[in-house]
Protein backbone atom coordinates (compact mmCIF):
# COMPACT_ATOMS: atom_id res chain seq x y z
CA UNK A 1 0.00 0.00 0.00
CA UNK A 2 1.39 3.31 -0.88
CA UNK A 3 0.07 6.59 0.75
CA UNK A 4 -0.23 10.32 -0.83
CA UNK A 5 -0.80 13.57 1.11
CA UNK A 6 -1.88 16.47 -1.59
CA UNK A 7 -1.83 19.44 0.48
CA UNK A 8 -3.08 22.70 -1.37
CA UNK A 9 -2.38 25.53 0.96
CA UNK A 10 -4.51 27.66 2.54
CA UNK A 11 -7.12 26.49 -0.51
CA UNK A 12 -10.32 26.86 2.20
CA UNK A 13 -11.72 29.70 2.39
CA UNK A 14 -15.34 31.66 3.30
CA UNK A 15 -18.19 32.49 0.98
CA UNK A 16 -17.73 35.20 -1.55
CA UNK A 17 -20.26 37.46 -2.87
CA UNK A 18 -18.27 37.58 -5.93
CA UNK A 19 -18.35 33.96 -6.81
CA UNK A 20 -22.57 34.05 -6.24
CA UNK A 21 -21.60 33.22 -2.29
CA UNK A 22 -19.83 30.42 -2.76
CA UNK A 23 -16.16 30.03 -1.83
CA UNK A 24 -13.27 29.51 -4.35
CA UNK A 25 -13.45 25.52 -4.34
CA UNK A 26 -17.01 25.60 -4.53
CA UNK A 27 -16.93 27.87 -7.92
CA UNK A 28 -13.66 26.26 -9.10
CA UNK A 29 -13.82 23.48 -11.66
CA UNK A 30 -12.32 20.64 -9.45
CA UNK A 31 -13.95 17.24 -11.71
CA UNK A 32 -10.72 15.17 -10.73
CA UNK A 33 -11.27 15.99 -6.78
CA UNK A 34 -14.95 15.69 -7.11
CA UNK A 35 -15.01 12.11 -8.94
CA UNK A 36 -12.34 10.91 -5.94
CA UNK A 37 -14.81 12.41 -3.68
CA UNK A 38 -17.70 10.55 -4.64
CA UNK A 39 -16.14 7.40 -3.97
CA UNK A 40 -14.40 8.42 -0.46
CA UNK A 41 -14.63 9.40 3.21
CA UNK A 42 -15.04 13.33 2.88
CA UNK A 43 -15.29 15.22 6.59
CA UNK A 44 -13.50 18.32 7.94
CA UNK A 45 -10.69 18.63 10.33
CA UNK A 46 -9.33 20.99 12.72
CA UNK A 47 -5.34 21.62 12.00
CA UNK A 48 -4.98 24.39 14.29
CA UNK A 49 -5.62 24.28 18.27
CA UNK A 50 -7.95 27.03 18.97
CA UNK A 51 -4.69 28.10 21.83
CA UNK A 52 -2.19 28.58 18.54
CA UNK A 53 -2.04 30.79 15.47
CA UNK A 54 -3.10 29.45 12.69
CA UNK A 55 -0.02 29.43 10.34
CA UNK A 56 1.35 26.94 7.71
CA UNK A 57 3.44 25.53 10.30
CA UNK A 58 1.58 24.53 13.10
CA UNK A 59 -0.95 22.96 10.26
CA UNK A 60 1.35 20.82 8.47
CA UNK A 61 2.70 19.81 11.48
CA UNK A 62 -0.54 18.71 12.46
CA UNK A 63 -1.58 16.96 8.85
CA UNK A 64 1.76 15.10 8.76
CA UNK A 65 0.80 13.42 12.24
CA UNK A 66 3.04 15.36 15.36
CA UNK A 67 1.35 17.43 17.49
CA UNK A 68 1.87 20.99 17.53
CA UNK A 69 1.89 21.48 20.95
CA UNK A 70 4.20 19.42 22.13
CA UNK A 71 6.29 19.45 18.39
CA UNK A 72 6.41 23.32 17.60
CA UNK A 73 9.45 25.34 18.62
CA UNK A 74 8.79 28.68 15.85
CA UNK A 75 8.29 28.34 12.45
CA UNK A 76 11.80 29.86 11.17
CA UNK A 77 13.69 27.13 12.96
CA UNK A 78 12.04 24.82 10.57
CA UNK A 79 12.87 26.99 7.44
CA UNK A 80 16.30 26.99 8.92
CA UNK A 81 16.63 23.26 8.32
CA UNK A 82 16.04 23.93 5.18
CA UNK A 83 18.53 26.28 4.63
CA UNK A 84 20.86 24.34 6.28
CA UNK A 85 21.89 26.17 8.37
CA UNK A 86 23.16 24.03 11.45
CA UNK A 87 21.74 25.98 14.76
CA UNK A 88 23.13 25.79 18.00
CA UNK A 89 21.05 24.90 21.02
CA UNK A 90 21.30 28.60 22.03
CA UNK A 91 20.16 30.25 18.99
CA UNK A 92 17.45 31.70 17.85
CA UNK A 93 15.86 31.58 14.36
CA UNK A 94 13.82 34.66 12.88
CA UNK A 95 12.11 34.96 9.45
CA UNK A 96 13.23 37.88 7.67
CA UNK A 97 10.66 38.68 4.95
CA UNK A 98 11.37 41.08 1.75
CA UNK A 99 8.13 43.67 2.01
CA UNK A 100 7.20 46.75 0.31
CA UNK A 101 6.87 49.73 2.27
CA UNK A 102 5.19 52.71 0.70
CA UNK A 103 4.06 56.23 1.69
CA UNK A 104 0.39 57.34 2.41
CA UNK A 105 -1.32 58.03 -0.54
CA UNK A 106 -1.07 62.30 -0.95
CA UNK A 107 1.67 62.35 1.50
CA UNK A 108 4.13 65.23 0.87
CA UNK A 109 7.18 65.72 2.13
CA UNK A 110 9.19 63.53 4.81
CA UNK A 111 7.12 60.50 5.85
CA UNK A 112 8.01 59.10 9.41
CA UNK A 113 9.54 55.48 8.93
CA UNK A 114 6.40 54.35 11.62
CA UNK A 115 3.96 55.87 9.20
CA UNK A 116 4.56 54.07 6.16
CA UNK A 117 1.98 51.62 4.94
CA UNK A 118 2.93 47.72 4.12
CA UNK A 119 1.35 46.97 1.02
CA UNK A 120 2.93 43.72 0.28
CA UNK A 121 4.41 41.23 2.47
CA UNK A 122 6.05 39.16 -0.92
CA UNK A 123 7.47 42.04 -2.87
CA UNK A 124 5.80 41.11 -5.74
CA UNK A 125 7.06 37.13 -5.24
CA UNK A 126 10.51 38.45 -5.79
CA UNK A 127 12.57 35.86 -7.49
CA UNK A 128 15.41 34.60 -5.22
CA UNK A 129 17.96 35.97 -7.05
CA UNK A 130 16.98 39.77 -6.22
CA UNK A 131 16.24 38.94 -3.00
CA UNK A 132 20.24 37.83 -2.57
CA UNK A 133 21.26 40.51 -3.94
CA UNK A 134 19.17 43.02 -1.36
CA UNK A 135 20.45 40.74 1.08
CA UNK A 136 24.13 41.38 0.17
CA UNK A 137 23.68 45.10 1.03
CA UNK A 138 22.47 44.36 4.43
CA UNK A 139 24.85 42.06 5.29
CA UNK A 140 27.68 45.16 4.95
CA UNK A 141 25.78 47.48 7.10
CA UNK A 142 23.90 44.72 9.61
CA UNK A 143 25.53 41.36 10.30
CA UNK A 144 27.74 40.86 12.76
CA UNK A 145 28.89 38.33 15.42
CA UNK A 146 25.25 38.66 17.25
CA UNK A 147 23.12 38.76 13.83
CA UNK A 148 23.52 36.38 10.70
CA UNK A 149 21.43 36.69 7.65
CA UNK A 150 20.66 33.55 5.33
CA UNK A 151 18.84 33.99 1.92
CA UNK A 152 16.21 31.56 1.54
CA UNK A 153 13.52 31.44 -1.43
CA UNK A 154 11.90 34.52 -3.08
CA UNK A 155 10.84 36.66 -0.45
CA UNK A 156 11.30 33.94 3.01
CA UNK A 157 14.76 34.29 4.58
CA UNK A 158 16.34 33.67 7.77
CA UNK A 159 18.14 35.82 10.67
CA UNK A 160 19.94 33.78 13.39
CA UNK A 161 20.57 35.64 16.46
CA UNK A 162 23.48 34.11 18.93
CA UNK A 163 22.32 33.68 22.28
CA UNK A 164 18.63 35.56 21.49
CA UNK A 165 15.12 35.33 22.82
CA UNK A 166 11.88 34.05 21.24
CA UNK A 167 10.24 37.57 20.89
CA UNK A 168 6.64 37.57 19.67
CA UNK A 169 6.61 39.88 16.55
CA UNK A 170 3.51 40.52 14.24
CA UNK A 171 3.41 38.91 10.68
CA UNK A 172 3.64 41.41 7.73
CA UNK A 173 0.70 38.85 6.10
CA UNK A 174 -1.52 39.66 8.77
CA UNK A 175 -1.61 43.56 8.09
CA UNK A 176 -1.48 44.60 4.56
CA UNK A 177 -2.85 47.96 3.60
CA UNK A 178 -2.12 49.12 7.26
CA UNK A 179 0.07 52.14 8.71
CA UNK A 180 3.21 49.91 10.11
CA UNK A 181 3.47 52.20 13.25
CA UNK A 182 1.81 49.97 15.82
CA UNK A 183 3.00 46.29 14.25
CA UNK A 184 6.89 47.28 14.73
CA UNK A 185 8.57 45.18 17.05
CA UNK A 186 9.30 47.36 20.21
CA UNK A 187 5.38 48.92 19.97
CA UNK A 188 3.82 45.98 21.81
CA UNK A 189 6.74 44.49 23.58
CA UNK A 190 6.90 44.05 27.58
CA UNK A 191 8.88 45.85 29.60
CA UNK A 192 11.63 43.22 29.81
CA UNK A 193 11.78 42.45 26.09
CA UNK A 194 11.33 46.21 24.97
CA UNK A 195 14.74 46.92 24.52
CA UNK A 196 15.88 43.59 22.59
CA UNK A 197 12.59 44.31 20.41
CA UNK A 198 13.79 48.41 19.88
CA UNK A 199 17.06 46.66 17.99
CA UNK A 200 14.63 44.86 15.99
CA UNK A 201 12.90 47.33 14.80
CA UNK A 202 16.48 50.09 14.30
CA UNK A 203 17.65 47.28 11.88
CA UNK A 204 13.98 47.49 9.65
CA UNK A 205 14.23 51.11 9.80
CA UNK A 206 18.57 51.03 8.60
CA UNK A 207 17.37 48.68 5.66
CA UNK A 208 14.86 50.52 4.83
CA UNK A 209 17.15 53.22 4.16
CA UNK A 210 19.41 51.16 2.39
CA UNK A 211 17.08 49.48 0.09
CA UNK A 212 14.47 51.75 -0.48
CA UNK A 213 16.63 53.71 -3.64
CA UNK A 214 19.04 50.83 -3.81
CA UNK A 215 19.74 50.10 -8.13
CA UNK A 216 17.95 46.77 -8.04
CA UNK A 217 14.53 48.34 -6.59
CA UNK A 218 14.49 51.67 -8.67
CA UNK A 219 14.81 48.84 -11.85
CA UNK A 220 11.98 47.01 -10.23
CA UNK A 221 10.19 50.30 -9.96
CA UNK A 222 10.50 51.16 -13.57
CA UNK A 223 9.46 48.00 -14.35
CA UNK A 224 6.17 47.89 -12.67
CA UNK A 225 7.46 45.86 -9.81
CA UNK A 226 6.87 46.69 -6.06
CA UNK A 227 9.90 47.56 -5.03
CA UNK A 228 11.55 45.20 -1.58
CA UNK A 229 12.28 48.28 0.00
CA UNK A 230 12.43 47.00 3.83
CA UNK A 231 12.92 43.99 5.88
CA UNK A 232 10.18 42.64 8.43
CA UNK A 233 11.01 39.92 11.17
CA UNK A 234 8.90 37.50 12.55
CA UNK A 235 8.62 33.39 13.68
CA UNK A 236 11.12 33.57 15.87
CA UNK A 237 11.91 29.85 17.76
CA UNK A 238 14.45 27.65 18.84
CA UNK A 239 16.26 24.81 17.60
CA UNK A 240 13.91 22.18 16.49
CA UNK A 241 13.42 18.35 17.24
CA UNK A 242 11.30 15.71 15.74
CA UNK A 243 11.15 12.32 15.89
CA UNK A 244 11.68 10.91 12.81
CA UNK A 245 8.89 10.15 10.88
CA UNK A 246 9.53 6.84 9.64
CA UNK A 247 10.00 5.55 13.70
CA UNK A 248 6.12 7.42 13.67
CA UNK A 249 4.23 5.76 10.92
CA UNK A 250 6.69 2.88 9.37
CA UNK A 251 6.32 4.35 6.24
CA UNK A 252 9.46 6.02 4.24
CA UNK A 253 8.76 8.84 3.25
CA UNK A 254 9.53 12.00 0.88
CA UNK A 255 8.34 15.69 1.28
CA UNK A 256 8.36 17.62 -2.38
CA UNK A 257 7.45 21.63 -1.66
CA UNK A 258 8.78 24.65 -2.94
CA UNK A 259 9.37 26.49 0.27
CA UNK A 260 11.52 26.26 3.05
CA UNK A 261 9.08 25.58 5.57
CA UNK A 262 7.73 22.35 4.38
CA UNK A 263 11.42 21.69 3.43
CA UNK A 264 12.59 22.30 6.90
CA UNK A 265 9.84 19.84 8.30
CA UNK A 266 10.80 17.43 6.16
CA UNK A 267 14.19 17.42 7.02
CA UNK A 268 13.77 17.42 10.64
CA UNK A 269 11.18 14.74 10.62
CA UNK A 270 14.33 12.70 8.67
CA UNK A 271 12.52 12.48 4.81
CA UNK A 272 14.05 13.00 1.69
CA UNK A 273 13.19 16.28 0.38
CA UNK A 274 12.60 16.69 -3.61
CA UNK A 275 14.29 19.51 -5.47
CA UNK A 276 11.93 20.03 -8.69
CA UNK A 277 12.79 21.60 -11.46
CA UNK A 278 10.40 24.97 -11.46
CA UNK A 279 8.90 24.04 -8.47
CA UNK A 280 8.45 28.42 -7.16
CA UNK A 281 5.23 28.68 -5.05
CA UNK A 282 3.56 30.72 -7.13
CA UNK A 283 0.89 30.36 -9.45
CA UNK A 284 2.50 29.10 -12.33
CA UNK A 285 4.51 26.58 -10.07
CA UNK A 286 5.73 22.88 -12.18
CA UNK A 287 2.55 20.79 -10.75
CA UNK A 288 3.49 18.04 -13.39
CA UNK A 289 6.90 17.99 -12.13
CA UNK A 290 5.71 17.30 -8.63
CA UNK A 291 3.44 15.06 -9.57
CA UNK A 292 6.23 13.07 -11.36
CA UNK A 293 8.34 13.41 -8.40
CA UNK A 294 5.90 11.63 -6.17
CA UNK A 295 5.11 8.91 -8.84
CA UNK A 296 9.07 8.12 -9.43
CA UNK A 297 9.62 8.05 -5.28
CA UNK A 298 6.49 5.68 -4.96
CA UNK A 299 7.06 3.17 -7.92
CA UNK A 300 10.56 3.64 -8.78
CA UNK A 301 12.60 4.60 -5.15
CA UNK A 302 10.80 2.39 -2.70
CA UNK A 303 9.27 5.35 -1.17
CA UNK A 304 5.61 4.75 1.15
CA UNK A 305 4.58 7.68 1.61
CA UNK A 306 4.89 11.56 -0.35
CA UNK A 307 3.76 14.79 0.74
CA UNK A 308 2.97 17.39 -2.08
CA UNK A 309 2.72 20.76 -1.18
CA UNK A 310 1.64 23.42 -3.03
CA UNK A 311 2.07 26.95 -1.71
CA UNK A 312 -0.48 28.56 -4.52
CA UNK A 313 -3.86 28.84 -3.20
CA UNK A 314 -2.11 30.58 -0.21
CA UNK A 315 -0.07 33.53 -2.42
CA UNK A 316 -3.37 33.81 -3.64
CA UNK A 317 -5.35 34.27 -0.72
CA UNK A 318 -3.40 36.62 0.64
CA UNK A 319 -3.52 38.87 -2.52
CA UNK A 320 -6.61 38.70 -2.51
CA UNK A 321 -7.02 37.67 -5.60
CA UNK A 322 -10.32 35.83 -6.64
CA UNK A 323 -9.71 34.78 -9.73
CA UNK A 324 -6.24 33.81 -9.35
CA UNK A 325 -7.42 31.39 -6.30
CA UNK A 326 -9.70 30.14 -8.67
CA UNK A 327 -7.37 29.26 -10.82
CA UNK A 328 -4.37 27.45 -8.59
CA UNK A 329 -7.03 25.15 -7.40
CA UNK A 330 -8.26 24.18 -10.52
CA UNK A 331 -4.67 24.25 -11.79
CA UNK A 332 -4.01 21.42 -8.67
CA UNK A 333 -6.73 19.46 -9.93
CA UNK A 334 -5.89 18.71 -13.56
CA UNK A 335 -2.70 19.35 -13.82
CA UNK A 336 -1.08 17.73 -10.32
CA UNK A 337 -4.14 15.58 -8.36
CA UNK A 338 -5.53 13.90 -12.10
CA UNK A 339 -1.49 12.60 -13.30
CA UNK A 340 -0.94 10.83 -9.48
CA UNK A 341 -4.02 9.25 -9.88
CA UNK A 342 -4.05 8.07 -13.10
CA UNK A 343 0.06 7.40 -12.61
CA UNK A 344 -1.45 5.33 -9.63
CA UNK A 345 -3.51 2.93 -11.40
CA UNK A 346 -3.28 -0.51 -10.10
CA UNK A 347 -1.72 0.30 -7.43
CA UNK A 348 -3.03 -0.01 -4.05
CA UNK A 349 -2.75 3.29 -2.54
CA UNK A 350 -4.94 5.56 -0.03
CA UNK A 351 -4.45 9.38 -0.63
CA UNK A 352 -5.54 12.25 1.50
CA UNK A 353 -6.57 15.73 -0.43
CA UNK A 354 -6.71 18.90 2.22
CA UNK A 355 -5.68 22.50 2.93
CA UNK A 356 -3.34 22.93 5.64
CA UNK A 357 -5.50 26.10 7.00
CA UNK A 358 -8.10 28.89 5.31
CA UNK A 359 -6.70 31.79 3.66
CA UNK A 360 -9.96 33.81 3.39
CA UNK A 361 -9.75 36.24 0.63
CA UNK A 362 -11.93 38.35 2.94
CA UNK A 363 -8.91 38.98 5.63
CA UNK A 364 -6.00 37.75 2.97
CA UNK A 365 -4.57 36.13 6.25
CA UNK A 366 -4.72 32.67 7.83
CA UNK A 367 -7.77 31.26 9.84
CA UNK A 368 -8.21 28.51 12.07
CA UNK A 369 -11.62 26.90 11.25
CA UNK A 370 -11.84 23.18 10.30
CA UNK A 371 -11.01 22.71 6.88
CA UNK A 372 -12.35 20.53 4.43
CA UNK A 373 -10.21 16.80 3.38
CA UNK A 374 -11.14 13.78 1.31
CA UNK A 375 -9.46 10.19 2.28
CA UNK A 376 -9.26 7.94 -0.62
CA UNK A 377 -8.80 4.50 -0.73
CA UNK A 378 -8.50 2.23 -3.86
CA UNK A 379 -9.25 -0.92 -2.24
CA UNK A 380 -12.53 0.26 -0.67
CA UNK A 381 -13.94 2.82 -2.18
CA UNK A 382 -17.28 4.21 -0.51
CA UNK A 383 -19.96 5.67 -2.48
CA UNK A 384 -21.88 8.96 -1.66
CA UNK A 385 -22.81 12.34 -3.01
CA UNK A 386 -21.10 14.71 -1.89
CA UNK A 387 -18.64 17.34 -4.06
CA UNK A 388 -15.47 18.45 -2.65
CA UNK A 389 -15.92 21.95 -0.81
CA UNK A 390 -15.97 23.72 2.30
CA UNK A 391 -20.19 23.51 2.37
CA UNK A 392 -20.58 19.73 1.56
CA UNK A 393 -17.92 18.73 3.55
CA UNK A 394 -19.58 20.18 6.84
CA UNK A 395 -22.57 18.27 5.68
CA UNK A 396 -21.01 14.84 6.09
CA UNK A 397 -21.10 15.53 10.19
CA UNK A 398 -17.27 13.93 10.52
CA UNK A 399 -15.07 16.45 12.38
CA UNK A 400 -11.44 15.24 13.04
CA UNK A 401 -10.08 16.46 16.18
CA UNK A 402 -6.87 16.46 16.93
CA UNK A 403 -5.56 17.04 13.16
CA UNK A 404 -2.91 15.10 14.04
CA UNK A 405 -5.16 12.19 14.32
CA UNK A 406 -5.77 12.55 10.69
CA UNK A 407 -2.59 10.87 9.79
CA UNK A 408 -3.41 7.88 12.12
CA UNK A 409 -6.27 7.40 9.78
CA UNK A 410 -4.97 7.85 6.74
CA UNK A 411 -2.34 5.20 7.58
CA UNK A 412 -5.17 2.53 8.83
CA UNK A 413 -4.61 2.62 12.35
CA UNK A 414 -7.63 4.38 13.32
CA UNK A 415 -10.81 4.28 11.66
Amino acid sequence: MKYVVILGDGMADRPIEELGGMTPLEYAKTPMMDALAEVSEVGMVKTVPDDMKPGSDVANLAVLGYDPRANYSGRSPLEALSIGIDMKDTDIAMRVNVVTLEEPEGAAGDVAFEDLIITDHSSGEISTEDAATLLDALRAELENEEFQFYVGTSYRHCCIWNHGKVLDFAQPHDHLGEVIGQYLPDASASEDTKEDARRFTEMMKKSYQILNHHPLNEERRKNGKNPANCIWFWGAGTKPMLSPFIERSGKKGVMISAVDLLKGIGRGAGMKVCEVEGANAQLETNYEGKAQAALDALLKEGYDFAYIHVEAPDEMGHQGNVEKKVKSIEYLDQRLIKPVVEGLEGVDYRMLITPDHRTPICIRTHSGEPVPYILFDSTAKQQNHLHYNEREAAQSGILITPGETLMDRLLGKQE
